[in-house]
């Protein structure tokens, strides 16, 4: 993650699905890319769903990206998705089994309504920064 982004605080179970898409990119590369740590593709992947995540209009009842009615992701973002969870999802259940099941739940809920206004992760980071002592 760049520096600036470290700084980003994603909250709730946008947190959580972060970690997931984390772990999964993280299973994904080691296996594809035969480097220690992630690669700069990979990277820019997972940098990428992070700034997506953090507006996605949905917020903290952000549906899961398979059912959503928003593609938030470019095309060629969306398919590097595909690959990724396509091949890591099943292995999720061994490597990761909360968060795992956590996201095979998150898939029953039904889809919210359109989202109102201002529900997204940057909205209210930005209310919170207006709202600490000292701005």
């Amino acid at each position: 993650m760049s520096e600036s982004n470290k700084a980003i605080i994603l909250y709730g179970s946008l947190d959580t699905e972060f970690r997931t898409i984390e772990a999964m990119v993280k299973i994904y590369c080691k296996n594809h890319h035969k480097t220690p740590a992630l690669c700069e593709q990979c990277k820019d992947f997972l940098e990428y769903a992070f700034t997506r995540l953090d507006r996605c209009p949905y917020g903290e009842a952000k549906p899961t990206c398979r059912l959503c009615p928003i593609h938030c992701y470019k095309t060629d973002y969306r398919e590097i998705s595909r690959k990724i969870m396509r091949y890591s999802g099943p292995k999720m259940l061994f490597k990761h089994p909360i968060l795992a099941v956590r996201h095979l739940i998150a898939e029953k809920r039904p889809v919210p309504e359109k989202p109102e206004s201002g529900a997204s992760n940057r909205h209210k980071r930005k209310l919170l920064e207006k709202q600490k002592p000292g701005n």
